[in-house]
């Protein structure tokens, strides 16, 4: 009998293997990246090779050039497949990795649960969600990463560069143990082609946002703020969700979430996917209820959810724009529309033109780039055209973040408002999660149970509940409708089952909540009543991320285009006690269009980690909180307000409002 556990500690030991793992197969039934742009010139392939050939010595070069030339060739990326570990990739229990510090083995933790192909998009290309987002360029990469993790101590500090590993580096114990950039150009090099040319030298990655930075927990991770946006939009447009309509598209990493969501809601959820296997992986983990792939049979399973105000999730195995332009003529009213197509990448898989198959579509952005962007143009000039053919109907359209407004006006399409500088249609942000979240310290906290035990996770639930049912008691009025929304959640989360991967939770909080919430835990953790918490947040938070077009876009006074609160937020975090911190060029809205910082922070019961929670937590909220407020953002004014109460030493620069009749 093979004694797997002992396999898969020695190949993690052993990093790079001095004999020549035997190469593999390219396995068919994986979902695989899209063949990327030939974009290198023939020198610039010599020195992808020679990049690619420095991980391993010398006499392995002669052998190892053919194939990598080979993937270079065929898939636009050296991957190294070769040197995917033969051991099974998902989230083991802590105690499982060969680690001195437990610190980097509860990040070893969370890196496998970014590579466990339930959870992962592309998990053989080391892609978690997006269509590009990565946590390593290629399996050098991750074999040092780990060899690294196992040997480092508490006085030492793993620096990550784009995926590759620089080395570990003296530090103290109170430093991160792993700090993580990602995609950090000059700024005049991140045009969408600057990221094809970089990536395909492998010399830099796009980390999205909890990819590169070993904090996605799968589709759980955005379910929250879909089902608080969902909820929102119909209370927007004053209607009970029950027998309304939600028509969007994606089924991928993130979008994937929007069914589940809908289900919580209570509405009737259509959701488009082009993809096959990524519709039968969210229908197999019970994501999604339903998948039809016939036009006039979608429009009468609908007809009939609506007559008889079902809440219910469908998949049509398709692409959006016929559903959109299929209930315009079958006059289905859509109640709520947004898309969820990664179109921060539009060229290389991130949206499927209307007309052509998931293959055609593949074949053609690999080979024909010109004409498959021409394509996608003309599609999305279609799509706007039938959303705003709904619109005129009364549909509540909103974007989510993904630039499908952002890329639908460069292609032309007729979403711009009258002034022609703003949108027709508001981002998700201005409309509901600005204000009503963001602004007031709201975003998505969430943890991880180390031990991988489901009843560790049960225990964090009820304390978590218990801790909002406290502070709701006494909170002002302004915060009680989102503490009851977040309770609500919580209350129903094992129900929904939600666990896909790590044995995690999500649940928006602001700092006083997550504070309480992680002091909780730490005291549960020094009792023995749990295992080790992982804490993190989506970077898509009140401070992490400069966005604005999706994160940042409610921020009114100019300095939307500036990037200076991602910067303060993970240099912040990173001195008052983040375990690890990344900073990301690119995120949902696209490279070049967005800076994002994110952190990771390891309960385990101390005094010390306690003190670190304390500090990190409050600044990692109220630093976006404080910027907030001086963009006269009057919700953000009261929660700094709110915040200098409690805590003497804070002392921000608030605004002065100006009359607008005297200006």
């Amino acid at each position: 009998m093979i004694d797997t556990q002992n396999t898969f500690e020695n190949e993690i030991l052993v990093g790079i293997p001095e004999v020549l793992p035997v190469k593999k197969e390219y396995d068919k039934n994986v979902n695989h990246a899209p063949k990327r742009k030939n974009i290198l010139t023939s020198e610039e392939k010599k020195l992808a090779l020679k990049n690619a050939l420095r991980y391993f010595d010398k006499k392995f070069h002669a052998e190892l050039l053919p194939e990598f030339k080979e993937e270079l060739e065929t898939y636009g990326r050296i991957y190294m497949y070769r040197f995917r570990p033969d051991y099974k990739m998902y989230a083991r229990p802590i105690d499982q990795y060969p680690a001195k510090s437990k610190h980097a083995a509860a990040i070893m933790l969370m890196i496998m649960n970014n590579l466990d192909p339930k959870v992962a998009q592309h998990p053989h290309e080391l892609i978690t969600y997006g269509g590009n987002g990565a946590v390593f360029q290629n399996w050098a990469q991750y074999r040092l990463t780990m060899k690294y993790l196992a040997e480092m101590n508490d006085e030492q500090t793993l620096v990550m560069y784009s995926g590759h590993p620089m080395g570990l580096f003296p530090s103290h114990k109170n430093a991160p143990r792993v700090v993580v950039t990602n995609g950090m150009m000059i700024p005049n090099y991140s045009a969408q082609d600057d990221w094809e040319k970089f990536n395909a030298l492998g010399v830099t990655q796009y980390g999205q946002m909890t990819a590169g930075s070993y904090m996605y927990i799968g589709p759980q991770g955005i379910v929250h703020g879909t089902t608080i946006t969902v909820l929102n939009g119909f209370r927007k447009i004053k209607k009970d969700p029950k027998g309304g309509v939600f028509v969007t598209s994606g089924l991928g990493g993130m979008s994937g979430a929007q069914p589940k969501a809908g289900n919580i809601a209570g509405c009737i959820t259509v959701c488009a996917e082009v993809n096959p296997k990524a519709t039968e992986t969210r229908h197999s983990q019970g994501w999604v209820d339903e998948v039809i792939s016939d036009l006039d049979e979608l429009t009468k399973r609908v007809k009939e959810a609506q007559v008889q105000k079902q809440t219910v999730s469908i998949a049509y195995q398709g692409n959006v724009v016929d559903v959109w332009e299929k209930f315009d003529k079958e006059n289905i009213y859509i109640d709520l529309g947004s898309d969820q197509t990664s179109l921060h990448n539009p060229w290389a898989g991130g949206y499927y033109p209307v007309g052509l198959s998931l293959e055609e579509s593949q074949s053609l952005m690999a080979n024909d780039a010109e004409t498959f962007k021409a394509k996608v143009q003309e599609s999305l000039c279609r799509h706007a055209a039938a959303i705003n053919r709904h619109a005129e109907k009364g549909t509540y359209f909103f974007d989510y973040g993904n630039a499908f407004l952002l890329e639908a006006s460069r292609a032309g399409a007729a979403v711009m408002a009258k002034n022609n500088i703003d949108f027709k249609y508001p981002s998700y942000v201005q409309d509901i999660m600005g204000p009503m979240c963001f602004d007031y310290g709201f975003g998505p906290f969430r943890w991880v149970c180390a031990s991988g035990d489901p009843q560790d996770l049960k225990k964090t639930d009820a304390i978590a509940c218990q801790v909002l049912e406290r502070i709701k008691a006494t909170a002002p009025k302004e915060i009680q409708k989102q503490l009851e929304d977040n309770i609500k959640w919580i209350k129903s989360a094992q129900e929904n089952k939600l666990v896909v991967g790590s044995q995690a939770r999500i649940l928006y909080a602001d700092a006083e909540g997550r504070i309480e919430i992680a002091k909780a835990f730490n005291k549960a953790i020094a009792n023995n009543e749990i295992g080790f918490v992982i804490l993190g947040r989506d970077h898509h938070d009140v401070s992490g991320t400069d966005s604005p077009y999706r994160e940042t876009s409610n921020i009114y006074d100019g300095s939307s285009f500036t990037a200076d609160m991602a910067i303060h937020n993970v240099i912040g975090d990173s001195f008052r006690g983040a375990s690890w911190v990344s900073i990301h060029n690119g995120g949902g809205v696209g490279w070049g269009e967005v800076i994002n910082g994110g952190f990771g922070m390891i309960l385990d019961g101390t005094i010390e980690a306690d003190k670190r929670l304390q500090s990190m937590l409050f600044w990692d909220v109220n630093n976006g909180i404080a910027r907030r407020s001086w963009a006269r953002n009057e919700e953000a004014v009261f929660a700094i307000k709110r915040a200098m109460n409690a805590e003497p030493n804070l002392k921000v620069t608030l605004p002065n409002f100006v009359d607008e009749d005297l200006l």
